[in-house]
């Protein structure tokens, strides 16, 4: 049952259809409960979309506007008082050094999509600024995104700040400069690497089980 309606979901989304999808979630959700149908059904479709997106078999637009559709969906079966979200460690998203915001919009929607709650530090080249902000907000897992060789580069200045100022922050980087290089992420000392959006979820649900 849940296979076919994965599929319905699946097709629903890339379509556009926001009613159909809603609708069918919300029928899952029923049976199902709100959390098993996120975990069964949102991330599969979701990474499943990102990796077709990878592939060149779906469209930039179908991967953005899928997210933005399961955002609300996510938001409205799992609203942010809900406890599954509370167990959730504090996060946060920036781009740093760059000003292109494309690769860190599309992972934050996935992220908010399969159900994580996160704060967007939008953009920022001060790590004083930044490292103030993770210790204020008690940020556990902060994800970075760049666009440049350079700005990768400049983020291990950034993680060593954090390993005195905020020891316990897991860092994971992404964006051109480490899909290029798979081995520069452990050069400048993150703690993991995503290649796209969907890695993001998998190893940012692996982080939380580590962490709580």
């Amino acid at each position: 049952m849940i296979v076919n309606q994965t599929e319905e979901f699946e097709t629903a989304l890339l379509s556009l259809n926001k009613m159909a999808a809603k609708n069918l979630i919300s029928e899952i959700a029923q049976a199902e409960g709100a959390m098993q149908c996120v975990e069964k059904v949102v991330i599969p479709v979701m990474e499943q979309i990102g990796s077709k997106w990878e592939d060149g078999n779906v469209a930039l637009s179908q991967l953005y506007m899928s997210g933005r559709i399961c955002e609300e969906i996510v938001d409205a079966i799992l609203p942010a008082i809900d406890p599954a979200r509370k167990r959730q460690p504090n996060m946060a998203i920036v781009v740093f050094n760059d000003y292109h915001f494309l690769g860190k919009r599309i992972v934050y929607t996935m992220l908010r999509a399969s159900g994580f709650e996160l704060k967007d530090y939008a953009q920022t080249t001060d790590i004083e600024e930044l490292v103030l902000k993770v210790q204020n907000d008690d940020i556990k897992v902060l994800l970075v995104s760049v666009l440049m060789l350079n700005s990768a580069l400049r983020i291990k200045d950034l993680i060593e700040k954090l390993k005195v100022d905020s020891p316990k922050t897991k860092v994971i980087v992404g964006g051109a400069p480490f899909r290029f290089d798979e081995n520069l992420w452990q050069e400048i000392g993150a703690d993991a690497m995503g290649k796209n959006a969907s890695e993001a979820v998998k190893i940012v649900t692996n982080i939380m089980d580590d962490i709580l």
